[in-house]
């Protein structure tokens, strides 16, 4: 039952990737003249709001008093309290009582407990493509109901929706997305160090040993959480192998030992690798969780544990729990071009409803509205693909032009590769792709052995 990755994604990838990434250039030379942290409202009113439009009256809800709505996520800190702001929204205008169920990687895993044991939430926020069509081909997913398509309609470009539905059917609400081709740096540690953002992959590698010889370890890796290295190979890979590679890897119409992987993750290997770069070794680098390899970047004064942390938008939000600045203490540039251009790689959770429930689809009906966005959106840490939120809603320049950019690039979307995979690969702590990434960081000089692991986990998710 699974559908077609390709049948959702428009023919003109590279002219919408350019685009994309142009902007996001735009953005990040904003930040360096841009100061504000993450729940800065100071500058609402400065800076370019255009692009974005009023979202008029509010979004009729029904009235749900005495009714409870669970929402399984496996958000936690920052991301968590801002969502639960989103919900309590939800219960000011509907009277309806919302319990958050925190959930555990891997969610389909976490939702087939609940759905075994007859208490499956009213909704999930599904991370992955490919965990929708999953809970589709399970039978747990319900279609969104007609009020919940009118805002889908209204709201969202074709390509969001597209990504949302299985089979022609719609089942998802995209409400948060993520530009996840971003690397923040520590312009402390670069002044020390006398260096600048690189432009290319070669310049990164030599603002590195920059870095490194000024003292500090130059990158900051989350290798606990096994996604963030999907996303460094994923950046890497499109920029190296070009769009039709990306698609037909993440498609796995090509296999994990094809020599454009190899090419990719012997460049990666080349960070990886290289003694002292990355902060507390691939062994500290494996116990640092996302929002710990964020915060260890942006404090420490002079000799914080790294210079840099990559990560797309949401790393402004563990970034506001420190002291720094971002605009002055922390600032951000585009990942590195690999090849001929700069990749940008957009990932998204979308909410998913798993019971035929009135609270169900009028939760999905608040989250495809641009009412809910505005919320997350005024906190920092959010782009939203809802072309109807008006950009004064995020807090600062830099948001407002990733939020833009997402939107002007339309339909065609290049997103998150593992995401669009079966979650058995690209979404199991400790399995697939996760693990065999993480054998890597520990042993980056061993890239025929990763290949085979990648291969061997992928063909058994695909055939499953």
């Amino acid at each position: 039952m699974r559908s077609s990755l390709r049948s959702r994604k428009a023919p003109q990838h590279r002219r919408t990737t350019v685009k994309f990434a142009a902007a996001v250039v735009a953005g990040a030379l904003a930040l360096t003249v841009t100061a504000c942290g993450g729940d800065d409202s100071d500058d609402k009113d400065s800076g370019d709001k255009g692009g974005g439009k009023e979202s008029g009256a509010a979004v009729q809800l029904p009235k749900l008093d005495g009714q409870t709505v669970s929402v399984a996520a496996v958000w936690g800190g920052s991301e968590r309290k801002v969502f639960l702001k989103v919900l309590d929204e939800f219960e000011k205008r509907t009277g309806a009582k919302v319990t958050f169920v925190p959930a555990q990687d891997p969610i389909i895993s976490f939702l087939e407990s609940k759905v075994a044991g007859g208490q499956p939430p009213d909704v999930a926020m599904l991370p992955q493509v490919g965990a929708i069509e999953q809970a589709v081909e399970n039978k747990w997913a319900k279609p969104v109901g007609p009020e919940a398509q009118k805002q889908l309609d209204k709201n969202y470009g074709k390509g969001w929706q597209d990504l949302g539905a299985v089979d022609d059917k719609q089942y998802g609400v995209y409400f948060k997305a993520a530009n996840k081709s971003l690397v923040w740096y520590n312009t402390q540690v670069f002044d020390n160090a006398g260096t600048k953002a690189p432009k290319t992959w070669d310049d990164f590698i030599k603002t590195a040993q920059t870095v490194y010889d000024s003292g500090v370890p130059p990158i900051s890796v989350a290798g606990a959480d096994g996604w963030t290295l999907t996303d460094w190979f994923e950046n890497i890979y499109l920029s190296q192998a070009g769009p039709e590679k990306y698609d037909d890897l993440a498609e796995h119409e090509i296999k994990w030992t094809d020599p454009s992987v190899k090419e990719a993750l012997t460049t990666l290997g080349e960070l990886f690798g290289k003694k002292g770069f990355v902060a507390g070794g691939a062994d500290g680098a494996l116990q640092t969780e996302f929002p710990v390899s964020v915060k260890q970047t942006f404090t420490g004064g002079d000799q914080p544990k790294a210079g840099m942390v990559f990560e797309g938008d949401m790393v402004s939000l563990p970034i506001s729990e420190t002291k720094a600045k971002i605009g002055t203490d922390a600032k951000v540039f585009p990942f590195p071009a690999v090849g001929s251009e700069s990749p940008a790689v957009v990932g998204g959770d979308a909410a998913v409803a798993l019971k035929d429930s009135k609270g169900a689809q009028a939760l999905l009906t608040f989250l495809a509205s641009p009412d809910s966005a505005k919320v997350w959106a005024e906190a920092g840490g959010f782009v939203s693909p809802n072309k109807n939120l008006d950009l004064a809603a995020y807090p600062n320049d830099v948001q407002r032009s990733i939020a833009k950019a997402l939107i002007a690039a339309g339909d065609d979307i290049r997103f998150d590769m593992s995401d669009q995979a079966p979650q058995a690969f690209g979404g199991t702590p400790g399995k697939g792709e996760w693990k065999a990434l993480q054998d890597f960081l520990k042993n980056p000089k061993d890239v025929e052995g990763t290949q085979k692991a990648l291969e061997t986990a992928a063909a058994k998710a695909y055939k499953d």
